[in-house]
């Protein structure tokens, strides 16, 4: 692809990356294969790619649905190679580099950068070689193409930061609602619950694997689930909203896992936006059972303070493109 690009402005950033972690130093000894696994996605899937043709342009008029989620879970359907998505570029920054922001984390990525980059919509039309590539290798052509069409330098470091280590609240016991995939319904067998009507341990939920989703269940609570996914992206997935700092799986869990969650959301956890500390801690007068004590009573799960290396990426330089 040519190059085509107007200069408008340039940035230094640093945020952290989903799963790019060293595992904190009082992990389980077996923690590291599983959080070396979540640094190496980008090799595992191919290293650079770019895609075959591309076309960008700013679409001031009515958003036109993603073809499929620019999210960094692994919920993906495959469009024969096609990527036609609609979208700010701080979304398409998350999505290439597969980040899970909390509300600071995003305040700090975008903190100095044009103000275009997170209110201008783009619409990116584009055709990988291949009728049949993943998810992780589209993010490898969105990164080639950020790079060729808006100039997108970045490089890596990594930080000491204060993190939550997620662990096992007893060793070697899973809670009730957290089992390992191998063990339950095979990706082909859909969902059986419908957001908003009574919900029951034993409903299937979600409807796709690798999805990771949070919708409102019945009497005011939150039902969170995911399917065949690592325990790296359930403790990601934790931190958004409703913890106050990154989190790392401490578990010394491998291997892929389902589970669901239900719990009564303090009215902090979705009124501040995602990082906020108070959305860990449920009011004095909260009914239900807050976020913590669910993870806790129902996934055999829990969080404590630590320190880990976490890998960031830092974003040097950006500019608008041209048209074509």
């Amino acid at each position: 692809m040519k190059l085509l690009v107007l200069a408008t402005g340039c940035a230094a950033l640093a945020v952290r990356l989903w799963g790019q972690s060293s595992p904190p130093a009082n992990a389980p000894a077996n923690s590291k294969t599983a959080q070396a696994a979540g640094s190496d996605w980008q090799t595992a899937a191919g290293g650079k790619m770019e895609f075959e043709v591309a076309s960008v342009r700013l679409n001031p008029g009515p958003m036109e649905p993603s073809k499929f989620r620019l999210s960094p879970d692994d919920a993906y359907v495959e469009t024969g190679g096609l990527l036609i998505a609609d979208s700010p570029l701080d979304t398409y920054i998350e999505f290439a580099y597969k980040l899970e922001l909390t509300r600071e984390q995003f305040q700090a990525m975008y903190a100095h950068v044009p103000r275009w980059v997170l209110t201008d919509r783009y619409e990116i039309r584009a055709r990988a070689e291949t009728t049949n590539p993943t998810k992780d290798q589209m993010r490898l052509m969105m990164q080639s193409l950020l790079r060729e069409r808006f100039d997108l330098v970045v490089h890596y470091d990594e930080q000491e930061t204060p993190v939550l280590e997620m662990t096992l609240n007893k060793p070697g016991t899973l809670g009730r609602q957290l089992h390992r995939h191998v063990d339950g319904p095979a990706c082909d067998v859909k969902g059986t619950w419908e957001p908003g009507t009574e919900w029951k341990p034993t409903d299937l939920f979600p409807s796709q694997c690798g999805a990771m989703e949070a919708v409102p269940g019945p009497d005011q609570t939150m039902v969170m689930g995911a399917r065949d996914v690592t325990m790296e992206m359930i403790a990601k997935s934790f931190e958004i909203g409703r913890l106050g700092r990154p989190a790392v799986n401490a578990t010394g869990l491998v291997g892929n896992y389902d589970f669901t969650l239900q719990w009564t959301p303090n009215p902090d956890d979705f009124g501040r936006g995602p990082g906020s500390p108070a959305a860990s801690e449920a009011t004095s007068d909260s009914q239900g059972t807050p976020f913590l004590e669910a993870v806790k009573e129902q996934l055999g799960l829990r969080f404590r303070p630590g320190k880990a290396k976490l890998k960031v990426l830092v974003i040097d330089h950006v500019e608008r493109p041209s048209e074509n």
